[in-house]
């Protein structure tokens, strides 16, 4: 008998303090893919859809790709969003089938929602209970029971930046495929400790999630089928934000649960090594005009678009021409009005204009600082380019009208959608060379790795302005459960949360 299989996706990190909106159009460019489209731009990319296609293909299954929806982090899902993409996901499945596998975040808040994942997974359990269900998650996933109690295999990416994200779909896919055939009986164990990591602290060679995710490599050697370390989102201001661990043993729970516990006692005995310490910009800036040999790497980590950031604060820009720092290249500002301005002018044209800071940040009491720039317009483009870095190998990202403004020493690229900064090509669609540079801003904080660790001489965090700083006196937390460390420096291991 041939399975039918729904294979989808519903990725979102969401920001809670993020002033940017997220509406469904910023799930898919240019519209978000269903049917057909999705297996048209899914099939063979480094994804976790991906790995699920290819397992499901591999299987003979009839698969049904009813919708494949990623939106770059930002605030709150709308809640038009949210139903848009569950509903196509649920109505697949009562159409019939017999196995489900959801490439999700497990990060995602919505306006309706603090849990986007487990309420829908609740949602697909309630209405076919039997259904087996394999998913697969972002290293930054805050779990709850509503996940993990809904889906019956479950596996996390292992790196940060997440190169291995079609591996942990293929990992999660392969142990439903075994679980179908009757050959293993996946059972999950889960456990959290009062931990809000900070993600400037997971990158995966980098202590202390470095040995955490050796000690789930090699509880999957000694037999667990899966093991997966979550740093968790921290700046989703919701009950269930840390970190966990979720594991998955081969009918035993006990096994599983004890290794789960196992890796969360050396996670809390590194507490204080989950939490990033940031030096003041001026010096950061000024250490770095001493250094010679590049591509030097500097972090505007505060304003990353891929944990929510509004990608237009302007204070470590502003550090660097005050510095007077030579052949910069840096990536990027969102500024559509800008771009606009740029093509009105067109290339070879010179223009003054007020760059970047038009999105106040009222969650942490900031108001947007524009920089009044004169400068030449070198390239304009339509901003797409397809990745070569695993991670999301082979989609086409999608940068929006795009150029390159060169303000002094600095050559700006400036885009009309959010784009982290992970691929070689956020520079070179855009006619920069980055191996070239003496130095490159990068509004990042991680993921940068994924295609410049390779180039970099040095990488240097550098504490600017904007709603993904490191420094937790910015952010009124309301909903996570406390005592938490570090915002409750003497919580212990195990709270009574009642």
């Amino acid at each position: 008998m041939t399975l039918r299989a729904v294979v989808a996706m519903m990725e979102h990190e969401t920001n809670t303090f993020s002033p940017v909106p997220t509406p469904l159009s910023r799930f898919g460019s240019p519209d978000v893919p269903t049917g057909a489209e999705v297996y048209r731009r899914f099939k063979g990319t480094g994804t976790g859809i991906g790995a699920f296609l290819d397992v499901a293909e591999a299987e003979g299954m009839d698969i049904v790709t009813p919708i494949a929806g990623n939106a770059a982090p930002s605030g709150h899902v709308q809640k038009a969003a949210y139903d848009a993409m569950c509903d196509a996901i649920c109505d697949a499945i009562a159409a019939g089938c017999d196995v489900c596998f959801l490439d999700l975040h497990g990060a995602m808040v919505t306006e309706t929602t603090e849990d986007g994942e487990g309420s829908l997974l609740k949602r697909i359990r309630e209405m076919a209970p039997d259904l087996p269900i394999a998913i697969s998650l972002d290293l930054h996933a805050n779990m709850t029971n509503e996940i993990v109690d809904n889906c019956d295999v479950l596996v996390g990416y292992k790196t940060y930046p997440h190169i291995d994200m079609y591996e942990a779909g293929q990992h999660s896919g392969q142990i439903m495929v075994r679980a179908l055939k009757g050959e293993i009986k996946p059972v999950m164990a889960w456990g959290q400790r009062p931990i809000l990591a900070q993600t400037l602290r997971m990158g995966h060679d980098d202590h202390p999630m470095k040995p955490m995710l050796a000690m789930a490599r090699e509880a999957e050697a000694n037999g667990l089928l899966a093991a997966s370390v979550f740093g968790g989102f921290p700046l989703a201001d919701i009950t269930h934000a840390g970190l966990s661990v979720v594991t998955v043993a081969d009918g035993n729970r006990v096994d599983a649960e004890e290794a789960a516990d196992r890796m969360l006692v050396e996670a809390w005995k590194e507490k204080a090594e989950w939490i990033f310490h940031s030096d003041p910009l001026p010096e950061t800036v000024a250490r770095a005009k001493e250094m010679t040999d590049g591509p030097i790497v500097l972090l505007d980590h505060a304003d990353n678009s891929a944990s929510g950031g509004t990608q237009d604060t302007t204070e470590v820009l502003k550090e660097v021409l005050d510095q007077g720092l030579e052949d910069v290249a840096m990536f990027g500002f969102c500024d559509p009005d800008v771009v606009a301005a740029m093509e009105a002018a067109g290339v070879g044209s010179e223009i003054t204009v007020d760059l970047g800071g038009k999105v106040d940040m009222h969650d942490i009491g900031k108001t947007g600082t524009p920089l009044n720039v004169t400068g030449k317009v070198r390239s304009l483009t339509d901003g797409d380019f397809v990745v070569t870095v695993p991670m999301g190998r082979g989609i086409t990202m999608s940068m929006g009208k795009s150029g390159v403004l060169e303000v002094g020493n600095v050559q700006i690229v400036v885009i009309s959608q959010h784009t982290e900064p992970y691929d070689l090509g956020c520079f070179r669609s855009v006619g920069i060379e980055p191996t070239n540079k003496r130095y490159l801003i990068l509004k990042s904080r991680i993921h940068f790795r994924a295609g410049f660790q390779a180039i970099a001489t040095a990488e240097i965090p550098c504490n600017g302005v904007g709603v993904t700083s490191s420094d937790n006196s910015l952010f009124t937390f309301k909903h996570v459960r406390r005592p938490i460390y570090p915002l409750d420096p003497d919580c212990p291991e195990r709270p009574n949360y009642g």
